[in-house]
């Protein structure tokens, strides 16, 4: 085996018991941002190590004996004669014991995708401290993910882990009420994760696959913990089969748009997965924003050409999630779904009340989407004067360069 196979096998190894670590340690010492500091070291210590001797036989009992001993060294930091480490192992009978905990088959993940999504934290900080905690994305990959330099990002995380001490942050949640609040806030961060991933807001490329890959990948985790959630489901069902679709997006550095895309390139897989998921969470008696967005993705997912796509039963569905996710983007999708089910006149005419009784221009994001909406409307209707100053527009609010360069091709088409 190469050194670089190796190293690809060793941080595979760390991405999936880092969070197992911290779990174990934010568990035992109840400070999680000494936690994460010991995480980090204990899995820097360990790819020296065993690049060299060796991944060991259990590798996650080696990280929390690592990780202990680095959580106990920068407590007797904080207070060289170690009155500070005596009084929290003599402040609960729980925590006398001085050895490191011994793993354990528990999984941490949701624990620590709660504790990430403290209603004490803004959004921003919420994904930032998911990405890296439970994540294990690196700063850098963070700041670049959300568009912010390193060092900010630093600082934004640095701040989360001080409110999260500052508000005594709890590991364990025993209110089966206040646990579903935040499983809510967890699902939503989650969402935002695939969001900027699939449909990344600036930079060169379309979409973040790591970040959709991330998403998708702590989302299962949360299902394995909630398997009876259905709105975890329904999550994770809509980003598998909006994530079917990714390769067809582009062709080289161009944007094809659903309609356009070659459907014999939608991953099958993902599709299937993605629709038994869903036919499982409808069968609920309650149905959320999740569910329906994946039941609307899954008629795409399942309609091999365009032009049979049930248009009629996605403008239902839009209308229901707009009785529960009164948003701009949710009512603009809903106008191109009355559109193609009823024709671009009508579509117009609900786009101008909606634009009127709503303003759809509220926000530089909301007024791009806007504009191409109903730029595409009057291209239809044949109004191309109209469309072409929509199109041109809509560029100058937009911030992907892929995007940017579908609307300026518009624009001149």
């Amino acid at each position: 085996m190469t050194s670089a196979s190796v190293a690809r096998r060793i941080e595979g190894i760390l991405r999936t018991e880092a969070p197992q670590v911290l779990g174990a340690l934010v568990r035992r010492f109840g400070r999680f941002d000494l936690a994460e500091d010991a995480t980090q070291e204990a899995l820097l210590a360990a790819h020296r190590t065993w690049m060299d001797g060796g991944v060991p036989d259990e590798p996650r009992g080696w990280l929390i004996r690592v990780g202990y001993r680095k959580l106990v060294d920068i407590l007797r930091s904080e207070d060289a004669d170690r009155r500070r480490e005596q009084e929290w192992l003599t402040s609960d009978p729980r925590r006398a014991d001085a050895g490191a905990p011994a793993p354990t088959a528990r999984d941490d993940s949701l624990e620590l995708l709660v504790l990430c999504c403290h209603p004490a934290l803004t959004e921003t900080s919420r994904i930032a401290l998911t990405l890296r905690a439970v994540g294990g994305l690196t700063t850098a990959e963070i700041a670049h993910a959300c568009g912010v330099p390193e060092a900010t990002m630093a600082t934004r995380i640095s701040r989360a882990k001080q409110t999260l001490r500052k508000v005594d942050a709890r590991f364990e949640l025993t209110d089966a009420e206040e646990l579903t609040e935040r499983v809510t806030d967890v699902e939503r961060v989650l969402y935002l994760i695939f969001n900027e991933g699939y449909a990344a807001s600036t930079g060169p490329e379309l979409t973040r696959v790591d970040l959709t890959a991330e998403a998708i990948r702590l989302t299962r985790m949360l299902v394995s913990a909630r398997p009876d959630d259905a709105e975890a489901r329904g999550l994770l069902a809509l980003m598998l089969l909006m994530e079917a679709r990714r390769s067809a997006r582009q062709n080289g550095d161009d944007l094809v748009v659903l309609e356009e895309q070659d459907r014999s390139a939608w991953d099958s897989e993902l599709i299937r997965e993605g629709t038994r998921l869903i036919e499982t969470a409808w069968e609920e008696r309650a149905v959320g924003i999740y569910q329906i967005q994946a039941a609307i993705a899954a008629v795409h997912a399942n309609t091999m050409k365009s032009a049979e796509t049930d248009w009629p039963q996605i403008a239902a569905l839009y209308l229901w999630l707009e009785r529960l996710e009164p948003t701009a983007p949710v009512r603009l999708s809903r106008v191109v779904a009355v559109s193609r089910a009823f024709g671009p006149q009508r579509g117009l005419a609900l786009l101008d009340d909606l634009d009127a009784d709503r303003s759809l221009t509220g926000d530089p994001l909301t007024a791009s989407r806007a504009r191409i909406v109903r730029a595409h409307l009057l291209d239809e209707l044949g109004d191309h004067e109209g469309a072409q100053r929509g199109f041109a527009e809509a560029e100058e609010f937009a911030t992907n360069d892929v995007e940017k360069r579908y609307l300026a091709d518009r624009a001149r088409r």
